[in-house]
């Protein structure tokens, strides 16, 4: 890859899967909650906050990214809570990117995840209950086994999503090699420039990365549902 990818593509692509993996690691923590809660609650805000679970998959990136712009400022909220905290402004800065993808991808993990969920039904966590089971011990000894293919699909879908942005992460980041500079927006320099060679082959790299790792997940369910994913 070294003799085919430029320094500055290298770093660009190695900055985007750590950017992509930090971001599906919080948002196994955050959305797993959220879609738990959606799954299982009778409440009347079920709607709403699922609206605005899945208001990035609707609303234009630049969109999101502007509001998340002026959140992060200096007199947005966000901004001013990094402030008082000693963090300083996220804006322009790796971190600032990394708040603004788990918004951006969050429904990618949410929505999975709750089918999932829904999928298992009241049966399973209401023999753990008869068994004494803990609300807490149900789900991680019932629920989360049975929604297993759902987690794998939501990180992969979340992950890829993350590799892909552009227009957030052009908004929140702007273009600061080696801080915020993704593949994304290097292609796009690429482009700008009319340097296509340079721009194909990275994109030709992320093209077989993402067909990789769809494949591995597609190829995985099969196995599974014939009982080698449970090492039958």
């Amino acid at each position: 890859m070294s003799m085919l990818l430029s320094p500055q593509d290298l770093q660009a692509l190695l900055l985007t899967l750590r950017l992509a993996a930090i971001v599906t690691a919080i948002l196994l923590v955050v959305g797993t909650p959220i879609a738990w809660w959606l799954a299982r609650t009778r409440s009347r805000l079920k709607g709403p906050v699922g609206a605005v679970v899945a208001l990035p998959l609707v609303l234009p990136p630049s969109v999101l990214g502007f509001y998340l712009l002026l959140a992060m400022g200096p007199h947005g909220p966000i901004g001013q809570l990094t402030q008082a905290l000693g963090w300083g402004r996220l804006p322009f800065t790796f971190s600032g990117l990394v708040v603004a993808s788990v918004f951006y991808s969050l429904p990618f993990m949410v929505q999975p995840l709750q089918t999932a969920f829904e999928a298992i039904g009241d049966g399973p966590l209401e023999a753990a209950a008869t068994l004494r089971a803990s609300p807490l011990d149900a789900f991680f000894s019932v629920a989360v086994p049975l929604a297993a293919p759902g987690f794998l699909t939501a990180s992969v879908l979340s992950f890829a999503h993350t590799v892909g942005e552009f227009g957030v992460v052009l908004m929140i980041g702007g273009n600061i090699p080696g801080v915020s500079r993704v593949a994304s927006v290097q292609i796009y320099d690429h482009v700008e420039a009319m340097d296509y060679a340079d721009a194909h082959r990275l994109a030709a790299v992320l093209l077989v990365f993402s067909f990789a790792v769809l494949l591995a997940v597609y190829a995985w369910r099969p196995l599974r549902g014939m009982g080698v994913g449970r090492g039958g």
